[in-house]
Parts: C-alpha cells; structure tokens; sequence
C-alpha cells in the first residue's frame, strides 16, 4: 500500500537492518484510528529486524505542520503538549517493543533538541541549505500560498525544522529511513537531502497513501465523530463497531493493514465473504483483532458481550457506560429515583410511562403474548413490580417490545 519511496529502498531494507522513524502529532491526547497505518508500518519493521523510532513532536508540535491543512493549526501551549506526549506514548506501547534485545522501539520528543536550538544556529547551519524557491515548490506550501489565508512564516520553517529531526536522529541513533503519510513526503524529502548535504551520506523515505474507503470518505472518520484510539474518547464498544461495520468491499484490504493475519488466513476469510457475506466472519475477525490490539482482550470480551446485547443476550457485567453506548440511538426517557423506592413501580405503568406502550391495555396483550422484557429478560407477570433491584448500577433500565425495539429509562435523582 506504499504511494512513495526512494530508490532502492525495497533492496536496502531485505538485506541490511536500518533505523526507522515515524513523527506523531501531538496536537491531541490521542491518536485516531489513521494513525493505525504509521503505526503499523513501523511495528511490521520492528518485527523483521529493523530499529522504530517513535518521535513525538513536542517542538514541531509547539509549531503546526501546514501539511494537508488549509488553515493554520491552533498552537498549543507546553503544559497541553505534555499531556498530550503522555497519551501517545500510551497508545504506542502495545504495538512496538521497548523491550526487544537486539532491536528495542523508543520514543523521543523533539522538544530535547528544537527546545535547546539557538535561532542564529539553526538560520547559519541548517537555513541555508533551504532555497526559498525550493520550499516553495512543495505541494502543503503551495496549496497554502494559493488559499485565501495564505501561510504564516511560522508554519513555513516547518519543514526546515522536520529536516532537522532527521538529520539529528541521523546524528544520535543512525536514523536513515524516515516514515509517514503521503502529504509528508516533501518534509521527508528535506531531511534527506539535508543528511546529504551536512554528513555526505544516504538516507530514505517511505510513505503511506491516504486511506479511504469503499465510499470515498476519508478512513477513521465516522458521521458522528472521529475514532479515537483513547477508550475516554472513543469507548472500546465503538471501537469494536466502527471495524465490525466495515464495508464488504473494504475489509479484506483492512486485515492486510491492521492486523498480523497471515496470507493464507486472510485469503480464508476473504473466500468466505464471497460464500457466505452474510455471516461477516472477516468483518468480526478484523474487529476483534483490532480492538484486541488496542485496548486489550477484558476490552475486547466487553465489547463482544454489549454486541450481542442487542440480539436478546443477558447484560450481566456490563457496566452502564457500556449499555449507554450500546443504546446511544434508541429512544429514552427519565424517570424520578422514588419511582423504584419501596414495593417500586408498576410494570404496566413503567410501559406507558417510559413511552414503550401507549396505554396499559397494550401492556397487558404485550406481556400475555410474551413480548415484554426487562433488560432482556422475558416479564409474564403483569402485577410484577419494577424495583431498585432492577435497575443497573442504580442508574438505568432497559426496556424492550418484542424482538428489537428497545427504550432505555435512566433514573434521576
């Protein structure tokens, strides 16, 4: 899936075992799921001998990269930069090891050496190799020179300063392949022809193509919001949903991005969606996998077991933000706390009072006819009393008529 590299690459890495790199943004305490295909690239070096480096821009980031942007980034401040390092380095950990004997990951911010560079240094020794024209040329400058509110000369010595942590982690780990997305590969190509030209040696770039998928929205991007790799921002529940509704014509090129399947597995199950697609065994397989990965297998066994809440299953330990999310689409209404005190509530006045029926006398045909269920479990008794007991966590109920058509009651205060 590679859009770009420099010559000879493909020979380079299957003979010699090289230093790679890969610069997160921090301009959020989280990365998305778009950032899976960096990540996975440098993971799958990792694993066939070669070095990652993770860099965290917290310099770079105190700046805004103008690339694929046609505005100018907010900038942050060092405090918020800071929380947001710690959130990245969370989320790099279960795919690249720190631990490895011969080839362990790190992590580095670039604010070490940016934060210690002196404006005079950086003009004489690194500015100079920068032609105006040449950095004009470049697809992100170009594209901003051409927009209606232009670049600021901020984001324009982005790339000068991108080129710098190349050749600096050139200088201090043998750094000579540098990663990202295709909208960096000018940035890239700076670093490299700075290494050039400052130390007289070789160095590489590779890129990734903008993901989209069978629709032509950009991957990671849902109707509602971005998917978020930090479970406060994205619940593993969603997470675990956004894969499992992948697209049929989608997901067999997903398991090949974001998964360690193999070849004769993923050619297993891509034969089944062709059999049976009904079924979507890769779209499950490719959502568990995934989530696995990212949140871990407890995340992971939640995020099944709220699934199939919506087809009858029992919601025993299922905490209330997991049915929350699980119901977020279907109707609710609120009911006050003393409602469920005592003997509780009535079941034929809990129905029409939540709105799941429109008079008792159709809670009575529903319950006789065994359509009634307290969170998922099946009411035959129409005297039955609905009490604190049966509310989960003390904060909500759940309600459903017949197969699916479900209302969720919360309980205030």
């Amino acid at each position: 899936m590679l859009t770009d590299a420099t010559p000879n690459l493909k020979e380079i890495l299957g003979k010699e075992s090289v230093t790679a790199y890969i610069g997160f943004d921090p301009t959020a305490s989280s990365l998305h799921v778009g950032s899976l295909v960096p990540i996975m690239g440098l993971a799958r070096l990792q694993k066939f001998g070669h070095s990652p480096i993770a860099i965290v821009g917290g310099g770079t980031g105190l700046i805004g990269d103008p690339s694929g942007k046609t505005l100018e980034r907010q900038l942050l401040d060092s405090a918020q930069v800071e929380e947001n390092l710690a959130g990245i380095r969370r989320q790099l950990e279960p795919f690249l090891d720190f631990k490895a004997a011969h080839n362990p990951a790190r992590i580095v911010n670039n604010l070490d050496w940016l934060g210690e560079l002196s404006l005079i240094d950086f003009l004489r020794d690194t500015g100079k190799h920068f032609t105006v024209n040449y950095m004009m040329a470049k697809e992100s400058v170009k594209r901003r020179l051409q927009s209606e509110d232009g670049i600021t000369y901020t984001e324009f010595t982005y790339m000068m300063l991108q080129a710098y942590d190349f050749l600096e982690l050139y200088n201090r780990y043998d750094c000579t392949l540098q990663l990202g997305g295709s909208d960096q590969w000018g940035n890239i190509l700076a670093g490299a022809e700075l290494i050039r030209r400052k130390r007289g040696k070789k160095a590489h770039g590779l890129v990734f193509p903008l993901v989209t998928n069978a629709s032509g929205t950009k991957f990671g991007k849902t109707e509602s919001d971005t998917v978020w790799l930090e479970a406060s921002r994205t619940s593993p529940y969603k997470f675990y949903q956004f894969w499992l509704n992948t697209d049929d014509r989608d997901v067999v090129s997903y398991l090949k991005y974001f998964t360690w399947l193999n070849q004769d597995e993923i050619e297993d199950l891509a034969a089944e969606l062709e059999e049976s697609p009904e079924k979507r065994s890769a779209q499950r397989m490719l959502a568990s996998k995934v989530t696995a990965m990212v949140h871990g297998e407890s995340a992971l066994q939640s995020a099944e077991t709220a699934s199939r809440v919506l087809f009858g299953e029992a919601m025993d330990n299922l905490s209330v933000q997991d049915i929350m999310d699980v119901f977020e689409d279907v109707p609710s209404s609120e009911l006050p706390h003393e409602n469920f005190d005592g003997d509780g509530m009535g079941a034929l006045d809990l129905m029409v009072e939540s709105g799941l029926t429109q008079s008792k006398g159709e809670a009575r045909r529903l319950i006789r006819s065994g359509g009634f269920y307290v969170n998922n479990t099946r009411q035959s008794d129409e005297s039955r009393r609905i009490g604190r007991d049966d509310l989960i966590d003390g904060k909500i109920i759940v309600l459903r008529k017949g197969g699916k058509n479900y209302r969720l009651v919360q309980v205030v205060s």
